[in-house]
């Protein structure tokens, strides 16, 4: 009795830390101040099915990246009161889920982190958390990415999505080579 009660506590205990993981920024999404992009594995795998020209090798990277992403939610907000709710839940989510900080730029008061929870290798990425503090009339931008991918590889997303922070996110992959 006591061995059954163990295991059900331990999943869930579990599952509400692998819900908290997924659903960290949810709070975003449907805000009125708050534009959100959010893209799941069914879309990916539908968006990966697209038959491509042998020789565009763009494209085909673009196809082979988006085969191994499991979600992409981006936010963005003008809201100070929102920026600072997002800075807090980013902050606290790099710390509890056991991301590495990547790359630190400030630019004229433009603050951008990105942070990784790495894979197998040192360019295997699970988990890319980009946050951008809006300076000024700038948006703020919190972009999630989860899958097993590999970091030089993000380039080719920025590119075909248009992400906001794109340009940062191409600033990364060239560091981590």
């Amino acid at each position: 009795m006591w061995t059954r009660n163990f295991i059900i506590t331990l999943f869930f205990a579990l599952a509400s830390q692998a819900f908290y993981a997924q659903s960290a920024f949810d709070k975003f999404d449907g805000q009125d101040d708050v534009t959100s992009v959010i893209v799941n594995k069914k879309m990916f795998d539908l968006m990966s099915k697209v038959k491509v020209d042998a020789s565009d090798k763009e494209t085909q990277q673009y196809i082979n990246l988006i085969k191994k992403l499991d979600y992409l939610k981006v936010f963005t907000t003008k809201n100070s009161k929102v920026e600072a709710d997002m800075k807090n839940t980013a902050d606290k989510y790099i710390k509890t889920a056991g991301l590495e900080e990547l790359m630190r730029v400030n630019d004229g008061g433009r603050n951008v982190k990105i942070s990784v929870k790495s894979g197998a290798t040192d360019s295997q990425v699970k988990e890319l958390l980009m946050f951008i503090d809006g300076a000024k009339t700038n948006e703020t931008v919190l972009l999630s990415l989860t899958g097993n991918f590999d970091i030089n590889e993000i380039s080719v997303l920025t590119d075909k999505m248009q992400l906001p922070g794109g340009a940062d996110l191409k600033k990364a992959s060239k560091s981590k080579k």
